[in-house]
C-alpha cells in the first residue's frame, strides 16, 4: 500500500505543483484525467472533471469571496464557494489583478485621460 498524503513542504500533489506556501490552488503540471487521485492536507479528492496543463485547482475549500492566491499573490476572488480539488478558473473567480500603469493609446496618450 503506498502513502499518498504529501509530505510537509512537498511541492509536488500529484500531477499538480504547489508554487508557494501561501497558495490556496495548485497548479497541473500535465494534463490530469477525470478520477485522478489527489492527495490534499485534507485527504485525497478525486477530481471530478479533467484539469488541463497549466490550470489550476482548489487546494483546501475556498469560500464564495475570498481571494485565490497563486504564486503567493492574489490573483482573483472566488464568486462561489469552490470545494477542494474542483477545477479553479474564470468560471468561479473574477479577476483581481491591480493595474499598475495606464495603458496608452496609438498616440502615445493615455487612455481614457481628459485633454
Amino acid at each position: 500500500m503506498t502513502d499518498t498524503a504529501p509530505k510537509p513542504g512537498s511541492a509536488m500533489r500529484g500531477p499538480f505543483l504547489l508554487l508557494s506556501p501561501s497558495d490556496n490552488v495548485l497548479v497541473a503540471r500535465e494534463r490530469a484525467p477525470e478520477g485522478t487521485e489527489v492527495p490534499l492536507e485534507g485527504g485525497a479528492v478525486m477530481l471530478a472533471r479533467p484539469i488541463p496543463l497549466a490550470h489550476k485547482i482548489a487546494r483546501h475549500d475556498i469560500a464564495a469571496g475570498d481571494r485565490i492566491l497563486k504564486y503567493g499573490m492574489p490573483i482573483g476572488i472566488a464568486t462561489e464557494a469552490i470545494p477542494a480539488g474542483a477545477h479553479v478558473h474564470v468560471h468561479n473567480i473574477r479577476s483581481a489583478y491591480t493595474p499598475t500603469h495606464m495603458l496608452q493609446d496609438a498616440d502615445g496618450l493615455s487612455a481614457g485621460v481628459a485633454q
